[in-house]
């Protein structure tokens, strides 16, 4: 479900993939993220990186009672505290899509699907 407001000019509807682009871009630039991960583990255990374009397949978006609620799937770097980043997600991600969007952020979920070595 999209988010629509009346005002004078019109009305405005922001898709849900418009949303998860919007939170994927700003969860990449987090510390300690490497990018974003797709929802589904392939077969063996494998995870895939996904580009730019593709930020919607790793976050899923869901109109709640409350307010919105976002399901986030990233790639940590190695040797970095997954706690502090995953909390710092959490918070940035909150704040850019509620002061961006002007709607509540009820709860953002983030799951960790791998951890990466960075050379």
């Amino acid at each position: 479900m999209a988010i629509e407001k009346m005002n004078e000019f019109g009305k405005i509807s922001v898709s849900n993939d418009a949303i998860a682009m919007l939170a994927g871009g700003v969860i990449t630039e987090s510390y300690g993220v490497v990018g974003m991960a797709s929802q589904q583990v392939f077969k063996d255990g494998l995870v895939e990186l996904l580009k730019g374009e593709n930020f919607s397949k790793g976050v899923i978006v869901r109109n709640g009672e409350e307010g919105y609620e976002l399901d986030v799937y990233i790639i940590v770097s190695y040797n970095v505290k997954i706690s502090e980043v995953v909390l710092e997600v959490q918070k940035k991600a909150k704040y850019m899509l509620e002061k961006s969007l002007e709607q509540k952020i009820n709860a953002i979920n983030v799951f960790v699907q791998g951890i990466k070595v960075m050379k």
